[in-house]
């Protein structure tokens, strides 16, 4: 299933990926390619294949939840550029402010 110099123009845009159209033909040319690695890939035989979620046996990752003493206010806001001695001061990003 080729991809269209429009489709990959489209996905672009969602991206918010300013190509030129030399970029646009190269990546039109590398997604086919890409696309056509997944078709050939579709025809091998999966049917004895249990489906996983990692190539390895993962039984937990993650350590045991423990209550510690956090940092002191002051030391954890020692490198911040901006603060009011109780937060953290940050550029609004939401709305006007």
């Amino acid at each position: 299933m080729p991809i269209s110099r429009q489709e990959v123009e489209k996905v672009s845009l969602l991206g918010r990926l300013l190509l030129g159209e030399a970029e646009l033909d190269t990546m039109t040319h590398q997604l086919g390619d890409i696309l056509a690695y997944m078709e050939l890939l579709g025809e091998v035989d999966t049917a004895g294949v249990e489906p996983m979620a990692h190539a390895i046996d993962v039984s937990n990752a993650f350590r045991e939840d423990a209550v510690q003493p956090s940092l002191e206010r002051e030391q954890a806001l020692a490198n911040a550029p901006h603060r009011d001695g109780e937060c953290y001061l940050v550029p609004a990003v939401l709305g006007e402010g």
